[in-house]
């Protein structure tokens, strides 16, 4: 099945482990939607002030993704480490991180 193959490729050493990782990551993204918008209120970004831009619809949502982004990263391992998980979310940041352009910041990868 495949998550056998998701365990093997993540290091997971249970069926209990890799159903908490799966709760880890659907509660980061449910939960780092719901504080997008008062991050971005706070930011002053909204669709309406991109309305008169040329490609404005482009514009306001590579800058909603920009935002969440990192809301997303220290959500990941905050509620990572509130289940025990840290070191597999620290890791998998890690990896996400370091194929992005940050990999000078982490000397194991």
């Amino acid at each position: 099945m495949y998550y056998h193959r998701l365990k093997l490729k993540w290091g997971i050493k249970s069926n209990l482990q890799l159903f908490i990782v799966f709760i880890v990551f659907g509660l980061t993204g449910s939960l780092s939607m719901r504080l997008a918008k008062p991050a971005l209120d706070f930011l002053n970004i909204n669709t309406e002030n991109f309305q008169t831009i040329f490609w404005g619809d482009f514009w306001y949502w590579l800058l909603r993704v920009l935002v969440i982004f990192p809301i997303y990263q220290l959500l990941l391992i905050l509620i990572g480490t509130i289940f025990f998980q840290f070191k597999f979310f620290w890791n998998f940041e890690k990896k996400i991180l370091s194929r992005i352009g940050f990999k000078r910041f982490f000397k194991d990868h």
